[in-house]
């Protein structure tokens, strides 16, 4: 018999997806509770009707049930709900659940790596509710020693893929506006994309351009969105008041292997086909390959002047060309 209870409305939902880490999970959580509680505390123009929703991804472990103890160990009324899922569905398809929990204003995507500072939530509703043109906002991530992090980029792009492959310094000074990372704080109009790791939604965005590419299994669904919604009308806004620190310790082994130039999951080079199809077409992906191929011959130039050539990631001049015959298809990860 179906539910006919309606589900309350909130001016701002935090969806949070929990894969095997639930400690960490809990943390980031907490973070958000005590943000809610200053928030509370202090003197706005407006109460603050927030809520969180943790979606453990098919974890497979006790995760999801340390969680829900906790929960069920808090004061009652704790705004928290666990979503279960019963498959491992993904960034996209984990904050899928996510958005679609509760109705709510504004989305805040966060990161299990990630927490709060102090203010977070004042800060960046503040920006959001002053500009409605706004489709996604970008707070300032930084380590926990308060350095900043590189948050805001240009859209990747065939020349930026010669840039990445030959790493080497006149190459990446002769295409520098086409370099994928943006100087921090960046210049608004050259916002293409801001990272996922912890990110503003508008409510009215989501509705009018859709939910994210369930496509995607992990990385570059960011990207891909912030095109999609730029591409709606909907801006993108760098909001540095709002802080949160981003630890880069979750549960994907990408970022780890990428640092000892290991081979990447097959995911990782399948998400990049289907970028670069959705923002370029097959004629941009095939562009971005070839150009990638002759970044490495640059690089391999390099020993003619006694310097070293900068490594690949292993099997990556196969790997790009992942999916490359049908760019839409799985990027899924097999028994993840």
């Amino acid at each position: 018999m179906p539910n006919d209870t309606p589900r309350p409305s909130f001016d701002l939902v935090i969806s949070i997806i929990n894969y095997r880490t639930a400690e960490m999970t809990l943390t980031c959580v907490q973070s958000v509770l005590d943000d809610f509680a200053q928030h509370a505390q202090g003197q706005h123009d407006r109460d603050l009707s927030a809520h969180v929703v943790v979606v453990d991804n098919g974890s497979g472990d006790d995760s999801a049930d340390v969680i829900a103890d906790w929960i069920a160990s808090q004061p009652s009324g704790v705004p928290v709900t666990l979503v279960r899922s019963e498959t491992n569905s993904g960034f996209s398809g984990g904050h899928n659940q996510g958005l679609t929990a509760f109705p709510a204003e504004f989305y805040l995507v966060l990161n299990s790596d990630a927490i709060l500072r102090p203010g977070f939530c004042q800060s960046i509703l503040a920006a959001a509710y002053a500009a409605p043109q706004i489709g996604l906002f970008a707070p300032r991530l930084e380590y926990e020693d308060g350095t900043q992090q590189v948050s805001c980029f240009r859209i990747p792009t065939p020349a930026s893929e010669m840039i990445r492959a030959a790493a080497t310094g006149p190459v990446t000074r002769l295409l520098k506006s086409y370099d994928v990372p943006l100087s921090m704080p960046p210049a608004e109009e050259q916002i293409g994309w801001a990272s996922f790791a912890c990110i503003l939604l508008r409510g009215e965005m989501i509705r009018r351009i859709g939910l994210m590419d369930e496509g995607y299994f992990l990385y570059f669904e960011d990207t891909e969105y912030c095109l999609r919604a730029k591409r709606g009308g909907w801006g993108i806004r760098y909001v540095p008041e709002a802080r949160a620190v981003h630890y880069r310790g979750g549960s994907a082994p990408v970022k780890s292997l990428a640092k000892e130039r290991k081979r990447l999951p097959a995911y990782y080079y399948a998400s990049r086909t289907r970028l670069f199809y959705q923002a370029h077409g097959r004629a941009g992906l095939i562009a971005a390959n070839l150009l990638w191929h002759a970044g490495r011959g640059i690089a391999f130039i390099r020993k003619l002047v006694g310097k070293p050539v900068p490594t690949a990631n292993a099997s990556e001049a196969r790997d790009i060309w992942i999916n490359a015959s049908k760019p839409l298809g799985s990027s899924h990860a097999p028994g993840r």
